[in-house]
């Protein structure tokens, strides 16, 4: 009996040894398979004794709980957690949890909380928050936030937490954080980092470089490529400084300069201005002027040195060219109608002409346009077609058709009217104009005795004002059209003691002196690249007592004293008037004398 009793006995402790084993082996493959850890002796026991079936949830005795629905359990030991269907472990000490599936809330024992799915904000104990969506700014420790486009995260203290939308885990008391996206580690950020540092000192140079950029902003959107107005940003009275002192550096080995005669009011002063037309790749007309150095049009709607009219005139005209259905000229294709369009104003007078310059003589509803731009603005005097075919850089062409108005306009200068056509040379800037001209006429040191010859006259302007001075007054001008004008401003103004010739001005003069003639001054104002060392020749045979020299290239100038020098002439007194403010260019008259022998 007894030895029955003791068999049976061992085979029921053998039962439940092998029994045990069983559910310890089925432990096992089950913690691999889930990715949790086997179960011991004490743990299995308070499963056994806690756990109670209840509808599809299980109720464990420590409080954890877990969806059966997804077939995921979970057990939690002071903070552990599995996640079934990711296979990921998080150890937590201070006691949080966190459901990694749905990317809900999360609750910290800190009192913490953040808002995972709706990437809403995230409050913690030490007042920080941050849009985790978003990736927007997050409140630092000490008071410190970070921009909207910088990284996506942020510390406290000397821990540190990031953007879950970026799948990084969540922060350890270690102070280190994993990408579990792409398995990396990154170092932890203490509170004074070498990362926190170097943004610091981006933010210090950002916003040094942001004072620096708003204080060398431009008056102009196009200032650097146009190439115009090149001391736009230097304060006028620097520019005058400027302009005065490299006038000095080329004529101190010729003579002597005044102080540089500047404008009250610098800004819109030209009365020419000039627009070129084309197109983008849409087809939407512009115009502006060409870029530095190259024919690449630069869209320009207003210029601070032209005369405002003028440009509200253009844009008028360019918002007028669709409902038209004119095209601007492409200088690649040869297709399209308007190439350029010239205003000039009369500055006393404020009489408007308007030069349309198109590549075919053919120009639709000219009238009805023509009409529509004078209903706009009533002010324009004259309307003139100019045809320009050519495939050249040259902006007029030869011939010209009157649309409306008689064909040019006049204004006044130091009392007297002037002709101005649409190829007229005219000085562009009338207010300092009159000062060049007293001074030229001061210069010349007229008694009203002398024979003068104005050479390079254009339109007659300088002649026809000296001639209240002089005894005689002779024009030579090799433009046919601007002698056209010259003689009609001298009957305009009732000017009897002026001739003028279409002829050049060196073998005029050359011919006068071999004639025997003579003449007392010689008003000269050549063009930008100076007079010749033919002219000079000329003028030395005609031995005039003075010479003017107007100039609006100061190295040419100085060039062209040298060779006047080396004839027995030299310089005595020089004036710079700034006809051109903004710009790099300027106005000297010069005083020559000729030496005693």
């Amino acid at each position: 009996m007894i030895d029955n009793r003791l068999k049976k006995e061992k085979i029921r402790k053998d039962v439940l040894i092998n029994d045990e084993r069983k559910d310890e082996r089925k432990g096992e493959r089950k913690g691999l398979k889930t990715g949790k850890r086997p179960m011991e002796g004490s743990e299995k026991k308070m499963e056994e004794k806690g756990q109670k079936k209840f509808g599809d949830k299980t109720w464990q005795k420590s409080g954890d709980k877990s969806d059966k629905r997804s077939g995921e359990k979970t057990w939690e030991k002071s903070g552990n957690k599995f996640d079934k269907k990711l296979g990921e472990k998080e150890w937590k000490k201070t006691g949080e949890w966190s459901d990694k599936k749905s990317g809900e809330k999360t609750r910290i024992n800190s009192g913490e909380k953040s808002g995972r799915k709706s990437g809403e904000n995230t409050w913690q104990k030490t007042g920080e928050w941050s849009d985790k969506k978003l990736g927007e700014k997050a409140r630092k420790y000490p008071g410190e936030k970070s921009g909207k486009n910088s990284e996506k995260e942020t510390w406290r203290k000397s821990e540190e937490w990031s953007d879950k939308k970026l799948g990084e885990k969540p922060r350890k008391n270690s102070g280190e954080k994993t990408d579990k996206k792409f398995g990396e580690k990154q170092t932890k950020w203490r509170k004074e980092s070498a990362e926190g540092q170097q943004r610091g000192e981006r933010k210090a140079e950002d916003k040094a470089f942001s004072k620096e950029a708003k204080k060398n902003r431009s008056q102009c959107p196009v200032f650097r490529k146009c190439g115009g107005c090149q001391l736009l940003d230097m304060p006028y009275k620097k520019q005058l400084e400027l302009k005065q002192k490299q006038l000095e550096t080329l004529l101190k080995p010729f003579c002597r300069l005044e102080a540089m005669i500047g404008m009250e009011d610098p800004y819109h002063y030209r009365n020419k201005v000039h627009a070129v037309f084309d197109h983008d790749k849409k087809g939407n007309p512009f115009s502006g002027v060409y870029e530095a150095n190259s024919h690449r049009v630069i869209p320009v709607e207003s210029c601070l040195i032209e005369d405002e009219k003028a440009d509200e005139i253009i844009g008028t005209i360019r918002g007028m060219l669709k409902s038209f259905k004119i095209r601007t000229y492409d200088e690649d294709t040869g297709y399209g109608l308007l190439r350029h369009v010239l205003i000039r104003r009369g500055f006393t007078t404020g009489e408007i002409m308007v030069v349309l310059v198109t590549a075919s003589p053919i120009f639709p509803s000219k009238n009805n346009f023509v009409k529509a731009l004078r209903d706009k603005h009533p002010e324009i005097t004259t309307v003139i077609q100019n045809v320009n075919g050519r495939g050249t850089s040259m902006v007029l062409g030869d011939k010209e058709h009157v649309l409306y108005g008689k064909g040019y306009i006049e204004d006044i200068l130091c009392g007297y009217r002037f002709r101005i056509s649409s190829k007229s040379f005219y000085q562009v800037n009338p207010v300092q104009t009159e000062i060049l001209y007293k001074k030229a006429i001061e210069a010349a040191g007229l008694t009203g005795k002398e024979r003068v010859i104005d050479a390079y006259c254009g339109i007659g302007t300088i002649g026809i004002v000296a001639s209240q001075y002089a005894k005689e007054v002779i024009g030579v001008e090799l433009n046919r059209d601007a002698v056209k004008d010259a003689i009609e401003n001298a009957k305009l103004n009732d000017v009897s003691n002026v001739k003028f010739y279409c002829n050049d001005a060196g073998k005029f003069m050359e011919n006068m002196a071999e004639s025997g003639e003579h003449a007392d001054v010689v008003f000269l104002d050549p063009p930008r690249s100076g007079s010749t060392v033919e002219f000079i020749d000329s003028v030395a045979k005609l031995k005039p007592a003075k010479v003017v020299y107007v100039s609006c290239g100061p190295e040419t100038l100085a060039r062209d004293l040298e060779l006047f020098r080396k004839r027995g002439y030299e310089a005595r007194k020089g004036w710079g008037i700034d006809l051109f403010p903004m710009t790099a260019h300027t106005e000297v008259i010069i005083e020559i004398c000729r030496k005693k022998i």
